[in-house]
């Protein structure tokens, strides 16, 4: 599979305070900038295995943005996900080829505070429980910066383990298969976030799990994500070395499901 985790992104309402919270988490922020458009800007944790979470705010709403809607109507958390290309265009001509309805590439970009502009393409299909494809124009190390802001106090070194929440688990799976050219998947029965689920698994090309979960009740934190937020990330797992797994305070965290183990 040439597909990797590219990054997770989480919706907060103000971006100096979710800063300051996760370095009290013992993560490395930085400031990622403000985006193109004018109306976002983020700040960045960045992984030794390459990922990071982007901390997304908004200086204003942006009605129709599916990020923005579910941020403004029901507030702070993961909104979505996205998957590192080796080449967008050839991903994505293959995924419509397979039959998923994925957009061709738009462009991009952000302005780094130290003034460095980055381009990128992006290629989303409509159906949020598909993530969508972040290819860099510009190269890869000036969005996910290197060296010793990759490491972080309290062990963290990459994500080991995301929990999808999703609606219909054998139409998602469908589609996920559509986009990472994936054959027959498993589907088990277990209880996520205290709901019993219908679950599959499948892992990407840097080693994450990755794990779509469809309720089968109405009890539960994974049903109640779902019926508020809709389709999209729900708990993710750092890896940090072994030990015993510790869930991360969701005050601190900015509404998201976070786990180090």
């Amino acid at each position: 599979m040439s597909l990797a985790l590219d990054h997770l992104v989480i919706a907060v309402a103000d971006l100096d305070k979710a800063l300051a919270d996760y370095t009290e988490l013992g993560f490395t922020v930085i400031r990622g900038g403000e985006h193109a458009n004018g109306i976002t800007h983020n700040v960045l944790v960045v992984l030794q295995d390459g990922a990071y979470l982007e901390l997304i705010a908004w200086k204003r709403p942006d009605p129709g943005n599916r990020w923005s809607d579910i941020f403004h109507g029901v507030g702070e958390g993961f909104v979505d996900y996205a998957l590192l290309p080796d080449d967008i265009a050839a991903v994505v001509a293959r995924a419509q080829a397979r039959g998923l309805d994925i957009a061709s590439p738009e462009p991009g970009g952000r302005n780094r505070p130290d003034g460095e502009r980055l381009d990128w393409q992006t290629a989303r299909s409509p159906r949020p429980d598909v993530p969508f494809l972040c290819g860099d124009v510009t190269p890869r190390r000036l969005r996910v910066q290197e060296g010793e802001i990759r490491r972080h106090p309290n062990g963290v070194t990459g994500v080991a383990k995301l929990t999808v929440a999703v609606k219909d688990l054998e139409q998602s799976l469908k589609r996920n298969a559509a986009l990472l050219g994936t054959g027959e998947v498993p589907i088990r029965q277990e209880s996520v976030g205290g709901t019993p689920a219908q679950t599959a698994s499948f892992t990407l090309a840097n080693g994450t799990i990755v794990t779509l979960a469809s309720p089968t009740a109405s009890e539960g934190a994974l049903a109640a994500t779902l019926a508020s937020r809709g389709e999209g990330p729900f708990a993710a797992v750092f890896a940090a070395g072994g030990g015993a797994p510790r869930e991360l305070d969701p005050a601190l965290t900015h509404g998201a499901r976070l786990t180090i183990a």
